[in-house]
């Protein structure tokens, strides 16, 4: 069957109901998780979040205030500590300079949001849409592993890297910022249960159907 990406959608989310995945309780800490998962797993991602949720709660204002030593400790179990400590000061004193109104960020910014994300040290494609999916909740497609993995068994060929499937898909317009956030953890989750081994996916129901760009 060939699918455009509502009907992709609409057939994840009758096959495995609705997600609204990312496990964070606040938008402070979907941003530490966000940093936290660049390039490890989750389960070494976790536990720099529990860090930061023993340490600081989430308190933006009490992880700024964090010394440069004190940060990249909290961070070391998730790697590349350095670099990650510095994108987390780097987000948190942007969003500080607005009082954390992510509103006025946007109406600040608008479309031209997404570049001054990728300004701040850290924030690549990737993480500049997780941002303006959960944070901004503005509805962005995130291109990312499992995404490309999905598209590929449904027939998109090309997909080498996370811009060569973002440049190629656009919501509907009529795409809701919770829908888009649910399309994400349907993939996420769908991925987890039927690409290891990626010959599982011949098991679901999305085995000979064609994806419609």
């Amino acid at each position: 069957m060939k699918l455009t990406i509502r009907e992709l959608y609409d057939k994840m989310l009758q096959n495995m109901g609705s997600y609204g995945w990312w496990p964070a309780g606040s938008k402070a800490e979907i941003i530490v998780g966000a940093v936290m998962i660049q390039n490890t797993n989750w389960q070494n991602a976790d536990k720099a979040v529990a860090n930061f949720r023993q340490l600081t709660n989430f308190n933006p204002d009490r992880i700024l205030q964090l010394s440069t030593e004190e940060l990249q400790a909290i961070v070391r179990p998730a790697g590349f500590y350095k670099n990650k400590s510095r994108a987390v000061k780097a987000i948190f004193s942007w969003l500080s300079k607005y009082n954390y109104d992510y509103s006025r960020i946007y109406q600040s910014f608008g479309a031209s949001l997404r570049k001054e994300l990728l300004k701040l040290h850290g924030v690549g494609d990737e993480t500049a849409d997780v941002l303006l999916t959960y944070i901004f909740e503005l509805p962005t497609f995130i291109s990312d592993k499992y995404a490309r993995i999905l598209f590929t068994q449904l027939g998109v060929s090309g997909l080498t890297d996370y811009q060569s499937l973002a440049k190629r898909v656009k919501l509907p317009k009529n795409f809701t910022s919770d829908e888009a956030q649910d399309f994400h953890g349907l993939i996420d989750k769908f991925g987890k249960v039927y690409f290891h081994p990626l010959t599982k996916f011949q098991e679901s129901f999305l085995a000979g159907d064609q994806l419609i760009l």
